[in-house]
């Protein structure tokens, strides 16, 4: 399978809170719902699509624990229906036991499980939101294929996708376009590290 990742972002980066202002608390941030100003139908058809093509879900423990109450209770759409059905590994050490229907726990060598997992036959092993494990997909070079759902907002707080300092990434751009409610959605396949030079 295919390891794709999409990702809702402020012009600053951040990803924290994007739903709503009691989404992702964590560090006190009070700034989270900044979706809400620019939501329009094309983005939805957008999130509709990317859903179809999923056959797992790989998500961090904090975005399984923010979905886990909701997406039961709402089957009722296509997007929800895929949520519940298939499979979601969850990379964790302290989720134990979990209820919700096809959630597998991976609490042993996470880069192996991942790597295992795409080796299996299928479309597409999809990670939605879950900052702290996409980023450390990336440092390992395990996505090959980012969605930046990109908010032309800019919060002054919360949690950032990429560090002051960390690893760098050339990406290739295969796909952009931008919605009436100033959404820019661009698709990036990665392409190796930054080349560093002078500018002519």
């Amino acid at each position: 399978m295919k390891l794709t990742a999409t990702m809702m972002l402020t012009v600053d980066g951040v990803y924290q809170g994007p739903g709503g202002p009691d989404e992702d608390r964590r560090g006190g941030f009070e700034r989270g719902g900044w979706v809400a100003g620019h939501g329009h139908a094309e983005v939805w058809r957008f999130i509709t699509s990317v859903f179809e093509r999923a056959d797992a879900l790989l998500l961090g423990r904090k975005t399984w624990e923010i979905w886990e109450p909701y997406w039961p209770l709402h089957d009722d759409n296509p997007v929800g229906h895929v949520i519940n059905v298939l499979p979601k590994y969850v990379p964790s050490t302290t989720l134990t036991d979990p209820t919700w229907h096809n959630t597998h726990v991976i609490d042993g060598d996470v880069e192996a499980a991942v790597r295992e997992l795409k080796a299996k036959p299928g479309r597409e092993l999809q990670v939605h939101g879950s900052g702290v494990l996409l980023r450390w997909l990336l440092e390992r070079d395990l996505v090959d294929e980012l969605h930046l759902q990109l908010y032309p907002v800019v919060v002054g707080d919360g949690l950032r996708l990429f560090p002051e300092k960390g690893q760098t990434h050339d990406l290739a751009l295969v796909e952009s376009r931008s919605t009436p409610s100033g959404v820019t959605i661009q698709t990036y396949r990665p392409a190796g590290r930054v080349t560093f030079g002078t500018a002519g």
